[in-house]
């Protein structure tokens, strides 16, 4: 599993089993978004390769890439652990906000509306 999680560490090697998604491409087409050369694509598809995540076939001088997403498979268990783990606790802390909510709005008064100064009485003073 480490050599899966190597391989997807990387944005480039992501961005290309991302392509591969969509199905078969040729190095060069890998290749092309990045402006990489071609012997740098290969070293990607080479780390890929290495952790099962994809086949290269070679047709001729040309060589097709395809996604193999089985090994994904047991990535993905490994992350549905923490999946769990966050989700409990983040349903943990919605219960408590919204207790927290709850119970201020139960204590919360009304403001009292400030009393509105009246002018101080006039004496008239007689003369």
């Amino acid at each position: 599993m480490d050599t899966i999680f190597h391989a997807l560490g990387d944005g480039t090697r992501r961005r290309m089993l991302r392509a591969l998604a969509g199905g078969e491409r040729t190095v060069g087409e890998l290749a092309r978004p990045f402006e990489i050369s071609l012997a740098a694509a290969s070293k990607h598809i080479k780390v890929l390769e290495t952790a099962g995540l994809i086949r290269r076939e070679v047709r001729g001088r040309v060589h097709v890439c395809r996604l193999d997403a089985g090994p994904l498979s047991s990535a993905h268990a490994w992350l549905s652990f923490y999946e769990r783990f966050w989700n409990d606790r983040l349903a943990a802390l919605e219960k408590l906000l919204r207790e927290e909510d709850a119970a201020g709005t139960a204590h919360v008064q009304a403001p009292e509306k400030p009393a509105i100064p009246t002018a101080p009485e006039r004496k008239s003073e007689e003369k």
